[in-house]
């Protein structure tokens, strides 16, 4: 199974969201999971995995969920090769055992075009890098569900990770 994840944060609390789908090519996910952590890291810019991995890892434990891939909203290595950036340290949390693969709307300073895709017309690329061959995870992420920029299933992280951030905000907010 393979498990797109993304993170919404609202002040101090994470909400994080988890897609999962059997096939790359996946319309639809086969489950989707949401989890809320309280107290999350101060955005550190350099180090932003500090914020984003232990919300991963909590919806990860939260849910039992042991995917074979796990796409991230970001970079595995934030030059490509080896300088690590979130995807790679969620790859050694999970004692290298789950393939990890970084899928990010902007390039970072270092990043060659080698690591880019375009998916449906958009002229502006998606950079992937991965803890496994590049070939091999730039064609996945091309064959996934979508004509557009972002693949249906990303994008379908992305809000189901906003959406409970508002359910959270409304739940509170709201009038009974």
């Amino acid at each position: 199974m393979i498990l797109a994840v993304d993170v919404q944060y609202d002040g101090k609390s994470a909400f994080v969201a988890g897609v999962l789908f059997d096939e790359w090519h996946s319309e639809k996910p086969v489950a989707e999971y949401t989890s809320i952590v309280q107290e999350v890291e101060a955005y550190e810019p350099g180090n932003f995995y500090k914020r984003e991995l232990p919300c991963l890892l909590t919806l990860l434990d939260e849910h039992e969920l042991v995917p074979t891939c796990i796409l991230v909203d970001g970079y595995v290595y934030l030059d490509g090769k080896q300088k690590p950036g979130l995807g790679k340290r969620l790859f050694d949390a999970l004692a290298q055992k789950v393939e990890v693969i970084g899928v990010a709307k902007k390039g970072f300073l270092g990043i060659s075009s080698e690591y880019e895709i375009y998916r449906g017309s958009s002229e502006k690329p998606l950079y992937v890098t991965t803890t496994g061959e590049l070939d091999i995870a730039k064609n996945k992420v091309l064959s996934m569900a979508g004509q557009y920029r972002i693949p249906t299933l990303l994008k379908r992280a992305d809000q189901a990770c906003r959406e409970a951030a508002k359910q959270s905000k409304c739940s509170a907010d709201c009038p009974k």
